[in-house]
């Protein structure tokens, strides 16, 4: 092999190894976000539980509870342990849709189409079935 041939596929392995680093430290900073979502949804979730220990009070009467986003915030503004409860649940369902969205971006910076799509059509059916799940 020449000196020119050996100089060029040095140069294409430096450059797919710079792609699997950056690659790797951008899953590194999604692992971690992953884990701070799913630490802080525990936080909230055992903070309303403490609270509805202690005050034994749900802060709704009995066998009701908010179906909607707008009466879980109003419930989480009065501090109703069920309702602070609920948002953990949110916060916990809501990290690895946030997580798909992200990998869209990710996928964009390094020009890799196929799963910009892929990650797009899981995207789209993930909030599809928020709304579906909503309606029924």
């Amino acid at each position: 092999m020449s000196e020119l041939g050996r100089e060029g596929s040095v140069q294409q392995s430096e450059i797919v190894q710079q792609r699997n680093d950056k690659s790797e430290a951008v899953e590194v900073v999604v692992s971690k976000w992953l884990r701070v979502g799913v630490l802080a949804s525990a936080a909230v979730i055992l903070t309303g539980l403490l609270l509805f220990l202690i005050s034994g009070d749900s802060g709704y009467p009995e066998q009701t509870f908010p179906t909607s986003l707008v009466g879980i915030y109003s419930g989480l503004l009065s501090m109703k342990s069920y309702a602070i409860i609920l948002t953990g649940l949110i916060m916990l369902i809501a990290t690895p849709v946030l997580r798909v969205f992200i990998s869209i971006f990710v996928f964009l910076h390094e020009q890799d189409y196929l799963y910009v799509g892929i990650t797009i059509v899981v995207f789209l059916i993930l909030v599809a079935s928020f709304f579906i799940g909503s309606a029924g």
